[in-house]
């Protein structure tokens, strides 16, 4: 039975100043940090066949940091030029330890256009709460010159389906870090939720949904 690990990355420097962040490429806090190893330990006995990553920061901070209790060793792999010739590993025992992570721009955040950079309450006292709920909450109503879910989910579902599903049905087990928006068109995917319904998903810092794929997909609850 292959398993499927979504992490949202830890808190980053913007969330905790409250500012629209989208793919501006900033770090987590030291509290995003705590997260993240927090995330690690728990996952600590789950032994992963291969990762992905959003290419932002925060999310490969986070992924870098969970994966640092693992008996392997994760491992970047870069696909062109000098870096995949020059970080070509020789040894096969080596080869063997290793937990190959790939990045993907498809897993990004979604692109908060002329928002991003601005306070989030600030926001709302010039545009009024139920506007700036709709451009961050609704499925298909983007914010100004940004992506909306729909939007992000043209990209990041694809990728999804053509890379991650087959690894999953293959019996392995796959670790995302990604963001609260791409993170919700995979969870609208597999829970089959509507346009209505995603509007009050929310996907928790630095913690792990888990959905097992044993000839259709089963979330696992915590406890069970």
């Amino acid at each position: 039975m292959g398993s499927l690990y979504l992490v949202r990355h830890g808190e980053s420097t913007w969330n905790k100043r409250n500012w629209f962040t989208g793919w501006v490429d900033v770090s987590l806090t030291p509290q995003g940090i705590e997260e993240a190893l927090a995330c690690g330990r728990k996952l600590a006995d789950v032994d992963f066949d291969v990762a992905y990553t959003s290419t932002l920061v925060r999310a490969m901070e986070t992924l870098l940091l969970v994966l640092a209790f693992q008996k392997k060793t994760p491992v970047v792999m870069s696909h062109t030029g000098r870096e995949k010739r020059w970080g070509k590993i020789f040894s096969e025992e080596a080869k063997g330890a290793i937990l190959p992570v790939y990045t993907a721009w498809y897993l990004n955040e979604r692109y908060y256009g002329k928002l991003q950079g601005l306070n989030k309450e600030e926001t709302r006292q010039r545009y009024g709460e139920e506007k700036v709920t709709l451009w961050r909450r609704s499925y298909d109503v983007p914010p100004p010159a940004g992506e909306s879910l729909k939007m992000t989910s043209a990209r990041t579902l694809p990728f999804f389906r053509r890379v991650i599903v087959p690894l999953v049905q293959a019996g392995k087990k796959i670790i995302v870090s990604a963001h609260g928006n791409s993170l919700r068109s995979i969870v609208m995917f597999l829970d089959n939720l509507s346009p209505q319904e995603v509007v009050s998903l929310e996907i928790p810092h630095a913690t792990a949904l888990v959905y097992h794929w044993d000839g259709m997909w089963k979330k696992e609850i915590a406890g069970e």
